[in-house]
């Protein structure tokens, strides 16, 4: 008893339910098909957001889309806690004068700001500035609340939304308005502050890789690609199905720049006046679109265990009346037992349950009629490989969690699996122009290509002449070491990586 579901041609379905056969046109694009058109079906199909539209360039976040970023934002909340970072919030507004006062950043973020001009019926004196980023307030705040050696290290992080404005969209990798935290922090001397860096990269990486099960590879950005106003910026670089890469948390050091700028100074153990150091590092809701590009498939969203707001969903199949009760006690019965969410609306065919928790990714449905009640069985599925098992009903509690931890290996397995297939190592620019040149988000065929590259802003501009990128410079060198850079000639110690991107 139960529906069997395969993919026919292009976007059709077979299903056959009860022994009758059906047809229906899948609301899900195939992958191969348009990967950018399949990625918004599995987004708006899987109840994560939909657009705005009336708000140009947002969207709506909806229920299950919500849910999965608050057990993102729980995973990363602990981690910063943990680390002795205490949460605080700021104004959305921030003068525009601010962002002026350090020349890099204001000239980084200019194309990208909202500014309220008008507020209460009159002109303002000075227009604020929504913020694409708090950097600057906080700098004016500490300021005043940092004045000895005593007072560091301050260490805070913002939950926030931000505005930045974007000329091309995409539900939750690019939109004018998302959702992020910030840390921002103040130490006495630069290498505690580049140890603060390193540390929340791998807290990022850490929640990428064990949380998300999306493999990512650590390294700084070339000074062409740092954050407007920083040092040095660190990110984690994940690839999707389509071998794009993905940014998908930045820690940036941001040296003295901001302590100058807003004349943030503090007494040193010595007695003398100095600036502090800082630093920042986010990661926003952009890590769903990393999550759904990593790990979804043809019939829709694929959501890892871990941060799957429902991880299993109990569905009773009756069709006569005399069968409901029974199999409804039963059904209450185990999913009360287990801690499942049980699927007993009326209306609602078997069929359709079962495409409504599939396409919103729940790791694992079990099915449960009168003959699975009679024998005293259940039938368990797993959302990633489609695989059923009859089991007794008394294993069923034990063999829920290891089902999930395993599905949770898994989904990581397959990612990294790709990441190293999908990684090709080039020795020329023509080699690198050639491997991406025809790559799109649609088409897909991307790659990580690692090569010898200067960390020069002529280097940066040459991949830009193809829509190419270096990703990072990762922190650990897997390959050959050193080489000659395949634009400049010039000695460097490292191959980079190179990708088109999001």
């Amino acid at each position: 008893m139960g529906a069997t579901i395969s993919m026919i041609g292009r976007c059709r379905l077979a299903v056959t339910y009860n022994g009758t056969f059906l047809m229906a046109e899948s609301p899900i694009t195939q992958r191969s098909r348009d990967f950018a058109a399949w990625y918004q079906d599995v987004v708006l199909h899987g109840d994560m957001a939909e657009p705005a539209e009336i708000v140009k360039g947002c969207m709506v976040i909806k229920p299950n889309g919500y849910a999965v970023w608050e057990v993102i934002q729980r995973e990363l909340d602990d981690r910063f806690k943990a680390t002795g970072h205490q949460n605080v919030y700021f104004p959305l507004l921030i003068p525009q004068s601010f962002l002026q006062k350090e020349a890099e950043h204001v000239e980084g973020f200019s194309p990208e700001l909202a500014i309220v001009t008008v507020a209460g019926g009159k002109q303002l004196e000075e227009p604020y500035v929504i913020r694409p980023t708090s950097e600057t307030i906080i700098g004016h705040f500490f300021a005043k609340w940092i004045q000895s050696y005593r007072d560091l290290p301050v260490l805070m992080n913002q939950w926030a939304n931000i505005i930045r404005w974007e000329l091309r969209t995409r539900m939750f990798l690019r939109t004018t308005e998302f959702l992020w935290q910030e840390g921002h922090t103040a130490h006495a001397s630069h290498e505690e502050a580049l140890e603060e860096v390193l540390r929340m990269l791998d807290v990022y990486a850490d929640v990428a890789e064990n949380v998300m099960a999306m493999p990512v590879i650590k390294g700084q950005k070339t000074r062409a690609e740092k954050f407007a106003g920083a040092v040095r910026t660190y990110a984690i670089e994940a690839m999707m199905q389509n071998g794009l890469a993905l940014q998908s948390g930045t820690s940036h050091d941001l040296g003295q720049n901001f302590g100058r700028a807003f004349d943030v100074k503090f007494q040193t153990k010595e007695g003398q006046l100095d600036y502090v150091w800082q630093t920042s590092w986010g990661a926003s809701t952009r890590l769903i679109g990393g999550l759904i590009m990593s790990h979804s498939d043809d019939k829709g969203l694929v959501l890892p265990p871990k941060v799957a707001p429902v991880k299993s969903v109990l569905v009773p199949i009756y069709r006569k009346d005399e069968e409901k009760a029974g199999v409804l006690e039963t059904a209450h019965r185990i999913a009360k037992d287990v801690g499942a969410k049980i699927d007993d609306r009326e209306g609602q065919s078997p069929g359709a349950k079962f495409f409504h928790w599939e396409r919103r990714g729940v790791p694992l449905v079990m099915e449960l009629g009168p003959r699975d009640v009679a024998a005293n069985n259940i039938v368990l599925k797993r959302r990633d490989t489609g695989t059923k098992e009859v089991l007794p009903q008394a294993d069923i509690a034990a063999r829920i969690p290891a089902t999930l931890a395993q599905m949770q290996t898994d989904l990581y397995a397959a990612a990294k699996q790709r990441l190293t297939s999908n990684t090709v190592l080039a020795n020329s620019i023509g080699e690198v122009e050639e491997i991406l040149a025809q790559v799109t988000a649609e088409k897909g065929g991307g790659k990580f290509v690692m090569a010898h590259l200067k960390d020069d802003p002529a280097c940066d501009a040459r991949l830009k002449e193809f829509k190419a990128t270096v990703r990072c410079i990762p922190l650990v060198d897997e390959y050959d070491g050193a080489g000659k850079c395949i634009v400049t000639g010039e000695p460097v110690d490292r191959r980079v990586v190179i990708a088109k991107s999001y």
